[in-house]
């Protein structure tokens, strides 16, 4: 499958790969860690059409909504963004989503790998509600402009609004140079930034548009690479690393963040209250490199000669000059400054445990 700008990306002498069923830019001429720095330092511009997106209306839309996802969005006023995860009914994550809340429906954002899976698994959950759910993929482009200058770059191409005026989290159409827009101040980088939903048919007029107003503040286009070692810094969760349908949230650390068991009912909540409930056998921890080398998912994790856990990400930090990454270990085994070794080709290395986030923006307001 192609994006709207996927000939752009061709042009611009990106090189592309296969990226869940999808031929995307992994990186342009100056590369991962070039891009990597360039949004820390100033703003990236990314292609983020793969992403799934449906739209949800109907006069049952909350009710729906508090069934199939785990944060209590009754609490969720208009114009109000946040992150949330679809389970089984055994606490498995089926995804990781963002939902929108915006005057007459609700945006929901799924992962491009489980975009089919997602939309069937809700249309038979939705039987027998009144309402709708309709696949924007087609008739919509998704880009996301991220760093500390994306606010000062989009501001001039707002029509009718002040971007200043969005909180973290926050959801407005507007105009974009003449083209309706849902503009959202989310983002997977740990940078300030927007995502925003454009007309299929703008696609490449206002990606050249944003390129071009943000050329003189150092704005340049960013793949792939850099977008997974830019959130594997702010220690943000990929679907297939380390969160799937093995893993719950408890473990995965996201009950704050996603996971709302007061209050609404949900698919899943059973087994997620009896999770909670008794002492977890493993958790998601973040751990640094004690030795050179760089982790790769998979990699066993061992203590006092054992294996303990499993890598889930690993990283040449280009923020940090670091070795990290994320990985479960067994309970007994993920306290802060815990040692232990990830076995990299069969040589272990020494590492330990560490806080995360690996690096926090100084650029939030």
């Amino acid at each position: 499958m192609q994006t709207k700008l996927h000939d752009w990306h061709v042009r611009a002498g990106a090189r592309m790969i296969d990226f869940s069923g999808w031929d995307m830019p992994i990186q342009y001429g100056t590369g991962p860690r070039e891009e990597h720095l360039r949004v820390r330092s100033a703003a990236g511009l990314f292609d983020i059409d793969h992403m799934g997106r449906f739209e949800i209306a109907g006069p049952d839309s909350l009710p729906f909504l508090q069934l199939v996802q785990t944060w209590d969005i009754s609490r969720l006023a208009e114009g109000r963004a946040h992150y949330s995860l679809l389970c089984s009914e055994s606490g498995g994550i089926i995804d990781d989503i963002f939902l929108y809340h915006l005057p007459q429906s609700w945006l929901m954002i799924v992962n491009a790998s489980n975009t089919a899976k997602d939309l069937s698994w809700l249309q038979s959950r939705a039987r027998g509600m009144k309402v709708s759910l309709r696949d924007r993929g087609s008739d919509t482009c998704m880009l996301a402009l991220q760093g500390p200058a994306a606010r000062e770059i989009i501001r001039p191409l707002c029509e009718g609004m002040d971007i200043d005026e969005m909180g973290f989290h926050r959801v407005r159409e507007c105009s974009l140079l003449g083209a309706g827009t849902i503009l959202c101040t989310t983002g997977y980088t740990g940078e300030p930034g927007c995502e925003m939903l454009i007309p299929a048919g703008d696609a490449g007029r206002l990606w050249a548009a944003i390129l071009k107003e943000g050329e003189p503040r150092g704005l340049i286009p960013c793949g792939l690479g850099a977008r997974d070692s830019l959130r594997a810094e702010a220690c943000l969760p990929l679907y297939g690393h380390e969160i799937d349908e093995s893993t719950d949230p408890i473990s995965a650390g996201l009950a704050r963040a996603a996971v709302r068991l007061e209050g609404h009912e949900f698919i899943g909540k059973r087994a997620l209250e009896a999770v909670a409930s008794r002492p977890l056998s493993c958790r998601l921890v973040g751990f640094e490199m004690m030795e050179p080398g760089v982790p790769r998912q998979g990699y066993p994790v061992h203590a006092g000669g054992k294996k303990v856990g499993r890598v889930t990400t690993g990283l040449a930090s280009p923020s940090t000059g670091r070795f990290l990454g994320m990985g479960y270990v067994d309970d007994g085994f993920a306290d802060l400054d815990r040692e232990v070794q990830i076995v990299i080709r069969e040589s272990p290395k020494a590492a330990r445990i560490v806080k995360r986030p690996f690096y926090t923006s100084p650029h939030w307001r």
